[in-house]
Formats: C-alpha cells, structure tokens, sequence
C-alpha cells in the first residue's frame, strides 16, 4: 500500500478517556493512575511515597531538551525498504480500532519496522541524551479525515522517532517546549475548553514542524504537548503515512507499566492499578 485507504462517515475524535479519572486528553490514562498511586502510597505506605517519586524520575526529560529534526535519518536503501514493506501489508493487516478518532488506520510492531527500530537504538540514544531500548512501533495510514488532538504521551513513548513516508500535502505537528509532569498540568487545563487553552497558551511555546517524505523529527511525547490540525483540504487525495518508533529509558520496560508496580514497589495496594482485590 503507497497511500493510505478512504474510508468514510469517520465521526470527531473524542478527547477525554473513560478510564481517565483526572485528565482530558486521550493518552492520560497512564498520568491519572500515576497520580492514583502516589495516593494510595501515602495513605499505605507514607515512608515509601518519598522513594516511589524518586523512582520515576528517569521518566522525565531534562528541561533543555528540543526537538531534533532529522533530514534524512535512513539511507536511500533502508528508506526503499521501507516502503517496499508497506506496499506487500494487506486490507487483513491494518488495525481499524483508530480510524474513527484519528481517522487512520494502524500497524503495530511489524518485523522489518521492530528489526529496523532495534538497529537504530544506538543512534536515538545518542541523539536523547541517554541509553534507550525499543518498546513499540506502528505505522500510520491517515486518512483524509486524519487528525491528531493535542495531548501528552504515556512513558512507554517517552522518545518518538516520527519519520514521514508519503503524504498528499505537508502537514504540521507542533511541539511545546518541554514540560514537566504532573505538574505542568494546570487546572484550567482539565476543564471544558482545555484544548484550546493548551494550544493558545504562550508559556508553551508550540512550534511547528513541516516534515517532507523521508525526513524525520525526534521528540520527547511524554513531556512534550504535540498535536496536529485536520489535514488541510487540498487538490488531489488527501492522506499522511508515517511511522514511529518508540523509545523507553534503558531498563525501565517494568516501570512502564502500572500493573507491575504492586509487585516492584512490594507495595500490595498497588494491586488495584492491575485489577486485583487488595489482600
């Protein structure tokens, strides 16, 4: 596949999560059980509370980190290869569930894009500033009707390699300066026009990327807000494939992720983030 497949009848994107009690925006799930568990940790366990903070401090991103454009990260041959392997996927091998929100349509954690993104962690670690390994990757189909609402990403994409592979027209993503977390969360970023706040915001200092076909932009999602307009309407097919790849701190596959913290914090409460009952 060289572009991306119309669909239609793709509804708006729905910005706050049903399983976010205390944030807005759609990737918050992991921020608002963070924040869930520093609670039962100091009622629990308030001599660990100090600790469990401490212990994901190596999730945050130092203050003076910036986006790195890249021109062209992979030679002509790999970039060849690349979409090579998109034009062999089939109407089978493309994951629906985001078509409705992002109008897109996904692959995750295909083998040339996983063996790929393994080769690449020694030059994204030297780019972010510290060791990383790969967590995940996925390839984008936009659609005309793609869209990407301004959020913050969980630390499982604490590092996003962002490569353009084929589009219709540019299309900017915008990047705030970085935040620190949760802190930067500011209340009147919770409440109804969040959105609009968060984008207007000059503290923020959003600027804009314009990626052409084989360029590439390194960011930090889960400290940077990032968004990206509807596709603007435009002569011709509308559409944007992109791939990602993410990156996690090197060692920090378990920290990641909320249903080990019971057991790597040896704090049983915790249990609850993972559904389980509470001894």
């Amino acid at each position: 596949m060289t572009e991306s497949a119309e669909i239609n009848g793709l509804g708006p994107a729905k910005a706050r999560p049903s399983n976010s009690r205390l944030y807005p925006w759609y990737d918050s799930v992991w921020l608002s059980q963070y924040e869930v568990a520093k609670a039962i940790v100091r009622e629990a366990r308030p001599d660990a509370l100090a600790s469990f903070v401490d212990a994901f401090r190596v999730l945050h991103t130092r203050p003076d980190f910036k986006v790195k454009f890249l021109e062209q990260p992979f030679d002509d041959a790999t970039f060849a290869e690349i979409k090579r392997t998109m034009s062999t996927l089939r109407p089978s091998d493309l994951e629906l569930h985001e078509a409705g929100r992002f109008g897109r349509f996904v692959v995750h954690d295909h083998p040339f894009f996983t063996e790929l993104q393994q080769r690449i962690v020694p030059w994204i670690s030297e780019l972010a500033g510290e060791p990383v390994e790969a967590k995940y990757n996925f390839l984008s189909l936009y659609t005309s009707k793609g869209v990407c609402a301004v959020h913050m990403d969980a630390p499982e994409a604490k590092w996003t390699l962002d490569l353009c592979i084929d589009q219709g027209a540019p299309w900017p993503i915008y990047f705030s300066e970085v935040q620190p977390w949760p802190d930067s969360v500011a209340q009147e970023w919770r409440d109804e026009g969040w959105e609009k706040n968060i984008k207007q915001s000059r503290s923020l200092e959003f600027t804009p990327f314009t990626l052409h076909p084989g360029q590439a932009v390194l960011f930090s999602g889960s400290s940077q807000w990032h968004y990206r307009d509807p596709l603007p309407e435009a002569g011709g097919k509308q559409f944007c494939t992109l791939l990602f790849f993410h990156f996690i701190p090197k060692g920090t596959a378990e920290l990641v992720k909320p249903k080990n913290w019971a057991r790597f914090f040896g704090i049983p409460e915790l249990g609850v983030l993972a559904g389980e009952k509470i001894p």
